[in-house]
Formats: structure tokens, C-alpha cells, sequence
């Protein structure tokens, strides 16, 4: 089976990060109990604000702290960016209730197998 060269460079979080930049995705978000918070000037955005336009798990082989979720945000007005979060028992729960709360996610495809059903 060949592999996909999109799906080799996703593999980790630095990799993930770095063409989710190259895509726009520039902006940085925290999670408050206000809501989502831009890095750059402290703007926050509600649930209803935001676009999860994709989203990506990863797990170490060994630590479960080395489990994260990279979330691809667009807002709306038109700022694109990430957040990263731990899962699990170490998961932030600012971000866990902005998630639950957020109705416009999408998850794409990573490579071309979802085209094969």
C-alpha cells in the first residue's frame, strides 16, 4: 500500500502545526472561562463565533501525557488559528466546556481513503 505523503507529514504535533501555518492557520487561541481567547490581542469568541474546521489526536506510545488534540479554528470574522489541548485526565477544562459548547465542527479527511466507500 503506498502511503500518502499528507498523511506521513501529519504524524505529529510540530508537523501538524506547521502546515496547518502554511494553510493560514496563524492565529493562536487560548481557552478561558470566558470563552476562546486570541493570542495576539485578547479578543475572545463564544461557542457560536467559531468554526472547528478540523481536528487532530495524538497519543504517545508510552506517556499518557503525551496525549494532545490540535484544533483548526476559524472565527467569524475571518481570523484562522490553532489550539492545542491535552486529553485525558489532563485535559484543560476551559477547553473541554468550549468544545461541548462550539456546533460548527468539521472533521476532513486526513488522506484519500474516505473517498474509497
Amino acid at each position: 500500500m503506498e502511503k500518502n505523503s499528507t498523511t506521513e507529514e501529519m504524524k505529529t504535533l510540530t508537523s501538524c502545526v506547521n502546515k496547518l501555518v502554511v494553510d493560514g492557520f496563524t492565529e493562536n487561541f487560548n481557552a478561558s472561562e470566558e470563552g476562546l481567547v486570541s493570542a495576539t490581542d485578547q479578543k475572545t469568541y463564544g461557542p457560536t463565533d467559531v468554526n472547528i474546521t478540523n481536528f487532530y489526536r495524538f497519543e504517545g506510545a508510552s506517556d499518557p501525557s503525551d496525549n494532545s488534540i490540535l484544533y483548526a479554528i476559524e472565527t467569524n470574522d475571518g481570523r484562522k488559528g490553532t489550539l492545542v489541548d491535552a486529553y485525558g485526565p489532563y485535559a484543560d477544562a476551559n477547553v473541554d466546556k468550549f468544545m461541548k459548547e462550539v456546533e460548527a465542527v468539521t472533521k476532513k479527511p486526513v488522506h484519500n481513503d474516505a473517498a474509497k466507500d
